[in-house]
């Protein structure tokens, strides 16, 4: 893992390479969700097979009740205590999110309410590369049973028995497998055999984000979550538990950020050669080894200061602060969680803290927090206007609507005088 100054152009090369369009991503997107939304099952059916060695016509697109049920009976009982307890972090989290109706009497004979409806009809894109995740699967469906979500269709194009066993325990028994482009498209624009859903929900690669964006003016989505991203902030701390969080964080594909940013060469260099020493623990073909080679970095700041802003400007996804959390916390302008002190490894969020793992990248953290049961709802402003509140504020509307030049809505209000 490199040892970098952070100066101005080593922090400009790094912000600039993160807002690159990723122009081929978006050329095979587009093609596969034109296909998608034109042919329907039968594109969606030659995709699967192209990209993901599926057979649809063999397997079926849709895993069977018989399938999830058997998958519970072979799953151990730890995993499923493991499962229960996230879910039960998530929900307690989820409910404290959740909207809530209110009532406002602005003024005499004027009052303004809020409604909170769920959304109708969602998707859940369950990566499945080399695992499937069962954590964005808890992530996703449990915020949405908190918003009474009726309609969940899960996606994975090669659910495992854990994620079937997940599924069963939260009462999910729409999974399709289905995945990449195709699946996106296939849930914004609908097919014969997969429903249309109101909006995306979840993270995936590099097509798939782009595919998320290219539906996005037709299908609603979540936010546009690319590569995991992760800085550790500190100028001194443990350097076995920094480089664990930092090789964490790194195994989720070779394209992930993942960087120590400290004003200390001390720390650094400890930090250094304990990423070396955990990295040769894991398996060869574990994506660490790739991004630790190619993009992980230690970015040694002129002063803590320095790091601090540095951060607030890349708005990375996850943000550690192992030392002196409460100081640094006070300056942290921008990132998709944060956490705090030396017992916050950064996996426990991913899994099981009940914070939602589905965060804002590409310094999107800077606009927008990470998924919350709020994104599930609809919030619908309602109007009683009673005569007393008409008297009140007919006058100063009409004058209002005047000065836009709209006689129109001046005239909606005049002829109930």
């Amino acid at each position: 893992m490199r040892i970098l100054k952070l100066t101005s152009a080593v922090e400009k090369n790094l912000l600039r390479a993160r807002h690159e369009r990723d122009r081929e991503a978006e050329r095979v997107a587009a093609g596969i969700v034109a296909d998608v939304r034109k042919r329907g099952d039968a594109a969606l059916t030659l995709w699967s097979k192209k990209l993901d060695g599926i057979d649809l016509p063999r397997s079926g697109v849709w895993v069977s009740q018989r399938e999830i049920d058997a998958a519970r009976k072979q799953v151990g009982p730890d995993f499923l205590r493991a499962v229960r307890h996230a879910e039960q972090n998530i929900r307690r989290v989820a409910e404290k999110q959740l909207p809530r109706p209110w009532s406002l009497e602005v003024e005499p004979g004027v009052t303004i309410s809020q409604l909170v409806r769920p959304i109708e009809a969602i998707g859940c894109y369950i990566p499945g590369g080399r695992f499937a995740l069962v954590s964005t699967l808890l992530m996703t469906v449990v915020p949405a049973r908190v918003a009474v979500v009726k309609g969940i269709t899960v996606v994975c194009p090669k659910p495992n028995e854990e994620l079937l066993a997940a599924a069963s325990l939260l009462g999910i028994s729409q999974i399709a497998r289905i995945g990449g482009a195709q699946a996106v498209a296939a849930l914004a624009y609908g097919t014969k055999r997969i429903p249309r859903v109101d909006k995306i929900f979840g993270p995936g690669n590099r097509f798939v984000t782009a595919a998320k964006q290219l539906v996005g003016s037709d299908c609603a989505i979540d936010l546009p979550a690319g590569p995991t991203e992760a800085i550790v902030l500190a100028a001194k701390g443990n350097p076995k538990w920094i480089a664990a969080d930092l090789l964490a964080q790194s195994e989720h594909a070779p394209d992930a950020e993942s960087f120590l940013v400290t004003p200390s060469t001390r720390l650094a260099r400890a930090v250094q050669q304990e990423v070396t020493t955990q990295l040769a623990k894991l398996p060869s073909n574990n994506p660490a080894h790739a991004f630790m080679r190619n993009t992980g970095a230690i970015l040694l700041a002129p002063s803590l200061e320095a790091a601090c802003l540095f951060s607030n400007r890349f708005a990375p996804e996850h943000l550690s602060l192992p030392e002196n959390p409460g100081a640094l916390l006070k300056k942290v302008t921008a990132a998709g969680t944060i956490f705090l002190g030396p017992w916050g490894a950064q996996p426990l969020g991913d899994y099981i803290s009940g914070s939602n793992h589905v965060l804002p990248t590409g310094g999107w953290a800077r606009m927008r927090g990470g998924l919350s049961a709020a994104d599930f709802v609809k919030c619908i402003s309602v109007q009683t206007i009673r005569r007393t509140g008409f008297r009140r504020l007919a006058n100063d509307a009409v004058r209002l609507a005047k000065a836009e030049g709209l006689l129109a809505h001046a005239n909606a209000i005049e002829v109930r005088r």
